[in-house]
């Protein structure tokens, strides 16, 4: 039976001081909870289109509109409770309405195309 070869273990390049990715800075395994924040904010504002970030911004003032008139109703009371009733629900159907246009919209990409959503109505 032949010899087994035997072949020298690679050796690994020598560290270099230069980042080879010109992409954005990477998080460290022991990063603060204000840099994990920052981080996930600033690459949300990198990369997703204009279109989105509009209706985030709106899903997000009709948040504020819904806490406002939840709290406007637990500290100056309730009588025209229809009213507000009204009020809170109109700001959630818009709020998922506008949920649900921002999934429509939203660009999908699967291997390098973009998918379009349709359907079936």
């Amino acid at each position: 039976m032949p010899a087994k070869r035997t072949t020298a273990a690679p050796t690994a390049p020598p560290p270099s001081t230069k980042s080879l990715s010109s992409g954005p800075k990477t998080l460290t395994t022991n990063a603060s909870v204000v840099d994990i924040a920052n981080h996930v904010w600033q690459q949300y504002l990198a990369t997703t289109p204009q279109r989105t970030l509009l209706l985030d911004a709106f899903m997000a003032f009709l948040v504020l509109v819904g806490g406002i008139q939840f709290v406007y109703c637990v500290v100056a009371g309730n009588y025209p409770f229809n009213a507000f009733l009204s009020g809170f629900c109109a700001a959630v159907g818009q709020f998922v309405l506008t949920a649900s246009l921002r999934m429509q919209t939203s660009d999908v990409k699967e291997g390098g195309r973009l998918r379009i959503i349709s359907s079936g109505a």
